[in-house]
């Protein structure tokens, strides 16, 4: 059974950077992407980004597009900057293990962290 784990996660002031890792403790499989997300408390998980194993290519959330990166192949990073309050949640890796039309929707992955808190906090 593949398990997903993911470190890095804390307290930050408004402003402030942290990274993200996550990394498949055991099993293999095939990824063909990788994915963040993240669900704030009374709110639905939603996509942070993706990288797609096969070219490379990368897509993010409005939200967060120009302050944070998602890179990695073996070990799944998240780096954020420029933090604010509105990304205080749980942040959530998760991998497709097939190809997907559309890697923006929760039910597109396969396996799922067991998820990394992250408060932007003055």
């Amino acid at each position: 059974q593949v398990q997903l784990v993911e470190f890095g996660g804390g307290l930050v002031q408004p402003g402030g950077s942290l990274r993200l890792s996550c990394v498949a403790s055991q099993g293999t499989f095939s990824r063909y992407a990788m994915a963040w997300f993240r669900q704030a408390p009374g709110k639905e998980r939603e996509f942070v980004a993706v990288i797609r194993r096969t070219n490379g290519n990368t897509d993010y959330a409005d939200s967060v597009k120009g302050r944070f990166t998602i890179s990695g192949d073996n070990t799944l990073y998240l780096q954020m900057n420029n933090l604010k309050p509105e990304d205080s949640a749980v942040y959530y890796c998760a991998a497709a293990a097939g190809y997907r039309h559309d890697y923006t929707y929760r039910r597109s992955y396969d396996f799922w962290g067991q998820g990394t808190q992250v408060t932007v906090s003055s």
